[in-house]
């Protein structure tokens, strides 16, 4: 329980009515959720409208409301507030009525299209492994120490954000790490949070479903680092060309990490294969295990970091040697198989090339690469031609399948896929809406040496169809198929 008061501080206010100094006993965003006491924002979101819900609310037994407009009929003994944007005062009012949890430990937030997984994961197993006690926010799943608390959004909405961060706090962590959204960022998801410091990936096309434009997606993860204080750090990769577009409004201290240009984390491939990485970084060669051009820039943002958090250069680059990433980043299923096999999350144009490209770079020029790549529903259309030009351009074959169709056909997906195949490449793909089905004959055609890659769904042990969420684990699967074909 908190007093009105102390839950709209720092939030602009444009008009009230009603008592200012009542008790607030929840604070809610879903109508459903009401109880006595609560304090209901209206905010208007992409499927529905909470002002529309306010009557809902009071009748539940809201004492407070808070919304962009004054509704017509005002509730006696209900106080209403009105602010600019409800969902930006959310983030604040959720950090003042859990008070303010992230205050009390280092948040270091993740952005960017690709690797914000990847580099999330490692920064908690890293700290994990040099002694910390830490929580995690990502894709995959949400880390409280060793409770693992299943994750239903990369970046939870402000109440859960603040719940969790809580939770951290009791369970004595002095870091948290998590993954940020360009969605969670337009949608004031992370309003009120204290970041020690921000990370930038890389930004390619994605999210144009709900973004429209590139530009609007690149002013998002940039409003991430137009928000950040002087006490905090924005650590981008310098090799991106939008890498210093997120330093230009932020108050934060700048820095930057890289391959190519001069960085203040810098570093240099010796050898790259399908064993691991060896890199220079800080004048000396170090042996990771993972794998590819793109987890060399993963490994740079997770050392330069954890410098900036104060820890020893040495003792970083020694624990991080033994690290492995995330689960469903190019993942080996059954190695030392008669052929290779991959799980890889890529579902982005840039993020199936990596990976494609790393393929391409461990060939000896015999081997068959054989792709199975679906794209998701109900999300950025733009991409699907893209991905399956990428597809053909480094795989001897591809076999398009279902991802998540989620409402739409797969079978219309996979048309606007094909879009992107050029005529002298539609020999090379086949099409197997069954993704089952695609796996077992990825498996049917490999030959001994060749490569799988299963590329889309990485981590996730279900395939979303009409709103049903059915179990399916690519690995699982990939791993089933491989042992039915094993000689």
């Amino acid at each position: 329980m908190a007093t009105l008061r102390d839950i709209l501080y720092r939030v602009h206010i444009t008009s009230t009515s009603g008592d200012m100094a009542s008790e607030v006993t929840s604070v809610q965003f879903d109508s459903r959720h009401v109880t006595p006491g609560a304090l209901f924002v209206a905010i208007k979101g992409t499927q529905s409208d909470g002002h529309d819900f306010i009557g809902k609310a009071v009748s539940s037994g809201a004492s407070v409301v808070v919304c962009e407009k004054m509704p017509e009929l005002l509730t006696e003994k209900v106080t209403y507030v009105t602010v600019k944007n409800s969902a930006h005062a959310l983030g604040v009012m959720a950090g003042n009525f859990y008070g303010n949890p992230s205050a009390r430990l280092k948040l270091v937030g993740v952005t960017g299209t690709n690797g914000k997984t990847t580099v999330t994961t490692l920064l908690f197993k890293l700290y994990t492994a040099m002694g910390f006690t830490c929580g995690m926010l990502s894709t995959v799943v949400n880390k409280i120490v060793d409770k693992e608390i299943a994750a239903t959004h990369t970046t939870p909405d402000p109440l859960r954000i603040n719940e969790l961060l809580v939770e951290m706090v009791k369970a004595g962590c002095t870091h948290c790490f998590m993954e940020v959204s360009s969605h969670a960022v337009d949608q004031g998801r992370i309003e009120g949070l204290q970041f020690a410091g921000a990370l930038f990936t890389n930004i390619t096309h994605d999210h144009l479903d709900y973004h429209r434009t590139f530009e609007s997606y690149i002013r998002a993860k940039k409003g991430f680092f137009d928000g950040l204080s002087p006490e905090a750090f924005a650590l981008v990769n310098v090799d991106d060309k939008r890498g210093m577009v997120m330093l230009q409004n932020t108050k934060a201290q700048k820095l930057t990490y890289g391959l190519k240009k001069v960085a203040d984390f810098k570093g240099k491939i010796i050898t790259n294969s399908i064993e691991g990485l060896e890199l220079e970084i800080a004048d000396r060669p170090v042996w990771f295990k993972l794998i590819g051009d793109f987890n060399a820039y993963n490994l740079l943002a997770v050392y330069g970091a954890a410098c900036l958090l104060g820890e020893d250069p040495e003792t970083v680059l020694l624990k991080l040697s033994s690290l492995t990433g995330a689960s469903g980043r190019f993942e080996l299923v059954l190695p030392g198989s008669r052929f290779t096999a991959i799980v890889d999350y890529a579902h982005t144009p840039d993020a199936l090339k990596n990976v494609l490209e790393t393929i391409e770079h461990f060939r000896t020029g015999s081997e068959q690469v054989i792709s199975v790549v679906g794209c998701g529903g109900n999300r950025d259309k733009t991409k699907r031609p893209l991905m399956a030009a990428i597809a053909c351009k480094y795989s001897t074959k591809v076999i398009f399948t279902s991802d998540n169709p989620r409402d739409e056909d797969p079978v219309q997906i996979i048309k606007d896929m094909q879009t992107g195949v050029s005529p002298s490449d539609a020999r090379k793909t086949l099409v197997m809406v069954d993704r089952e089905e695609a796996i077992k004959t990825a498996c049917m055609l490999a030959k001994d040496k060749d490569i799988i890659l299963v590329a889309g769904k990485g981590h996730e042990t279900y395939q979303e169809i009409k709103g049903v969420k059915h179990p399916f684990d690519d690995h699982e699967v990939l791993e089933r198929m491989m042992k039915m074909f094993a000689n």
